[in-house]
Parts: structure tokens; sequence; C-alpha cells
């Protein structure tokens, strides 16, 4: 697995991208230098950009902000979210409509349109977990008691984002995939949507040809991400390549200095999360 200097290395293997947000593009509250100018040059030689996130919330919330941070609509085709999935599901009503929501209320737009109702925990018939509350101040271990009440009567959870930790500024701050996790140690079900769970492959998938006009081979999609147990261990359950960026939420582990990783830590944080990535850069520049 090399280490390259930018993506311009690799580019031509590909015909369509499937790249991360937080952590690949920006860090919660800016763009990481160059990223935009990369895809801008992708697309321009004929290769498309889908933006595969697990924000818990639908993917037309994510343009405006991706603009205010210094990311322009020119440096992607189309967006889909883990929070797109979670509707298709909500919609369908599997679990009912009585829902108890744990998450901030920016979240809430999830639930329009779906004909679910929020109620409180003692009148659900599910939960769905975007987050923390505060993901400022808490963490899983402030939600173990509570679990431990809604594991016993046996509510199913819903978890929208299954990442553990993002990035906001040079913070880590908790998200719905730890929340979740606690809930199945506690011996609660969970069903999760987006990376690296199969269901929103597909779609993505169906989104590539919408956007290039036919099927694109898995062999010529790429999967850019820094996090090994979604971005890049997805990618390997899919049987699609990743390039595994690593100045994101792995970059302590990768080295001292996040804009220059050691190749063999590198290579050992991909052994240890049991994940061959073609190729890890730093940042995602041309």
């Amino acid at each position: 697995m090399p280490l390259i200097p930018g993506f311009s290395a690799i580019a031509d293997r590909y015909d369509a991208l499937l790249c991360d947000v937080w952590g690949v593009l920006h860090n919660g509250r800016e763009a990481y230098p160059g990223v935009a100018e990369a895809l801008e040059k992708f697309r321009a030689k004929g290769g498309h950009v889908l933006l595969l996130s697990n924000a818990p919330r639908p993917s037309t919330e994510l343009p405006a902000m991706l603009q205010r941070m210094g990311i322009p609509s020119t440096a992607y085709d189309g967006i889909l979210t883990s929070g797109d999935a979670t509707r298709e599901f909500l919609t369908s009503h599997t679990f009912g409509r009585a829902c108890y929501h744990i998450g901030p209320e920016r979240d809430l737009p999830l639930f329009d349109g779906t004909n679910v109702s929020l109620v409180d925990e003692d009148h659900a018939g599910f939960i769905l977990v975007t987050g923390p509350f505060n993901d400022e101040v808490e963490g899983p271990e402030d939600y173990r008691e509570q679990f431990t009440r809604l594991v016993a009567r046996g509510l199913p959870l819903v978890c929208a984002n299954p990442d553990i930790v993002v990035e906001r500024g040079p913070r880590h701050i908790y998200c719905a995939g730890a929340l979740a996790r606690l809930y199945e140690e506690l011996g609660g079900a969970a069903t999760y949507f987006g990376k690296p769970h199969g269901p929103v492959y597909g779609i993505a998938r169906h989104r590539l040809m919408e956007i290039s006009g036919r099927p694109i081979p898995d062999t010529h999609i790429l999967a850019v991400g820094d996090g090994l147990p979604t971005d890049m261990k997805g990618a390997k359950g899919q049987g699609i390549d990743g390039l595994f960026i690593t100045g994101g939420i792995a970059a302590t582990a990768c080295g001292p200095d996040p804009e220059h990783p050691q190749a063999e830590l590198v290579a050992k944080v991909c052994a240890g999360a049991d994940v061959q990535p073609v190729a890890a850069m730093p940042r995602l520049i041309w």
C-alpha cells in the first residue's frame, strides 16, 4: 500500500469516487486546503464524484453548509447521506410510527414527510439515534442508565450515523455509532444505516448510474475516506478499492505529524482494522 503525494497518481484508474465528507473535505469548521481543487480536476477529466456521508440528516441540507466551508458545488456531482437511507426506512414504518429520538434538534428534518410521530420514551415503539443530545459534552456513558431501561423493554434502535467519533476542529466528538454500540453491548438490537453497512452502497451505485448515465463497474469506483471501520471497511465489504486519508480521525495513530504519516504506522493501523486500501495520503490533494 503506497503513500502517494497526490490523487493524480492513481486518478486515471477510476471513473467515480465515493468520497467521505467529514475528515476528508473538512474538519467540521473549514475545508482542507486543496481538496476542492482535487475533486474539480478529477471531474474535469471526466470522473464523477458522489459525496457519501454518514451525516444523519437529508443530503439536501449539505450543499449550503459545504459552500460556507469553502467547498463549492463544482467539486461534486451529488450527495448521499445515511440520513437519506434512514428516511427511506422510516417511511416504511417497519418499526411502527411512534419514535423516541435521541439527538440534537438540528437533525429533526430527518423526520419530515415520514408520518412518524416523535414521542417520549414511555410511549415509543422504537428509538432513533442521530447522536448525543449535546455532543459537545456527552458520550455513550451518559446514556447507560437510560439504555438499560430501554433494552429491558426490547425496543429496537435505529442508528442514523454509524461513525463512532468525528473531528470538530481540534477535538473529537462522539457520534450515534458510539451510542448504538453501547446499546448492543447492553443486549439491545440495533439497525444501522450508512457506511460500512451494505444498503447505502446499493443506493450509491444507483446514484452513480443516474449521474453518469451508465452502470459503473465496481473495479472503476474508488472509496475515499479517513474512517477505517466505516469508509475502508465498507469498501472492502463491497469489493471496491479504498484510498485512506490518514490526516483525519486516525491522524495520531499514523505518526506525530498529521501531514507526514509514517508508512509503517499506516500499515499497522490498516492491518489492525483488517483493511487493505490501495493507497494512502494525508490529505486529498491533486
